[in-house]
């Protein structure tokens, strides 16, 4: 993949974010504002509350309201999920982390609310404690900013936690989604000629996030093959013709789960019979061949490409990266990550 990927502002379309953004701090009575790993804001700040909006314009206070943002993302990339907490005013904050391939890319600073008084919820950390002189001074002596305290909305704490837990869905999916339509224009611009008229816009122009990942399925097989050979060892003529359309299945689609009763049923056999005649062909049995096959495959992706693990799994159909990496170390005795590193340290 692309170093790119890894930029918040490359993978979303920020114009249509900041609508969707608006919208989403309309309907869940939260402000929300999207940072990339830096902490740098790449949208607008999102229904930002007055006394928050006052707090970090001044150059003393914002560093308060800043230290708070951190450290709410840091914990919210430690534990992977939305993190609610109290900022330096008591005031609820949720920091919602944006993780791809493991790495921290950014995250939603939602939140700028209060919890309604005598609602029942799990005891909330504070980033940070207001000095006891100085600004809590300032609120309580400053009317016009006593008064945009007072202003900041309450909601139910079940209100907040169910609006973070729908946020992190949401924001995991759109960028899933965008991260596949990325995907497509890489991989056209490795497997095409581009003519010098014609730009990605002009590709993804009119696709929409269904048919996106439908287009995905129907490259991955080229895209897996462009990097996986064939050796002399594995020539696809096998000497009993019969299984000839089973074997030329297999190779051709490297990303399916395929069964054995399908390739019975392609070779117009009995499955027993296909299972006898395989075994004898192959001297193994029909799963671990195919098994054998998929992690000999990975391994080529694996040197060649800087796919993820989940990615890879997905490419050659295990479809759980958990179950992939438990199959790689059972026929290689190391994990893929383990055997990417050694092949890398030998370069």
């Amino acid at each position: 993949m692309k170093t790119t990927y890894m930029n918040l502002d490359k993978i979303l379309d920020l114009k249509k974010w900041r609508n969707l953004q608006d919208s989403l701090a309309l309907v869940t009575k939260l402000a929300i504002v999207t940072v990339n790993y830096k902490g740098v804001p790449i949208s607008q700040h999102s229904s930002v509350r007055p006394f928050c909006e006052t707090m970090r314009k001044n150059p003393n206070t914002a560093k308060l309201c800043e230290k708070c943002d951190a450290r709410g993302g840091l914990e919210a990339v430690r534990t992977n999920a939305p993190y609610i907490y109290l900022c330096h005013w008591n005031i609820v904050d949720i920091a919602i982390p944006i993780i791809i391939d493991d790495k921290y890319v950014g995250a939603i600073m939602a939140g700028e609310v209060k919890i309604k008084d005598g609602d029942k919820h799990p005891p909330l950390e504070q980033m940070l404690t207001v000095p006891s002189k100085g600004f809590e001074q300032n609120l309580n002596n400053n009317e016009e900013i006593q008064r945009l305290y007072d202003s900041i909305p309450t909601l139910s704490y079940t209100e907040i936690n169910d609006a973070a837990q729908m946020l992190y869905r949401l924001c995991n999916y759109i960028v899933e989604e965008a991260m596949n339509k990325n995907l497509i224009l890489e991989v056209y611009e490795k497997m095409a000629p581009v003519k010098e008229d014609l730009s990605t816009e002009d590709i993804s122009y009119g696709y929409s996030l269904d048919n996106i990942q439908n287009i995905k399925k129907e490259l991955a097989n080229t895209v897996t093959n462009a990097y996986v050979k064939t050796s002399i060892n594995d020539h696809l003529v096998c000497k009993n013709k019969v299984l000839q359309p089973a074997f030329d299945y297999i190779y051709k689609h490297k990303r399916e789960k395929i069964s054995q009763q399908k390739m019975a049923d392609l070779c117009h056999i009995s499955t027993g019979y296909f299972s006898r005649i395989f075994t004898k062909e192959t001297g193994m049995n029909f799963s671990v061949f195919v098994s054998l096959k998929k992690i000999e495959w990975s391994k080529q992706l694996l040197e060649k490409t800087d796919l993820s693990i989940a990615q890879i799994s997905d490419e050659l159909g295990f479809n759980d990266p958990g179950y992939y990496i438990k199959t790689f170390k059972k026929y290689e005795n190391i994990t893929p990550n383990v055997y990417r590193k050694y092949y890398q340290e030998k370069l």
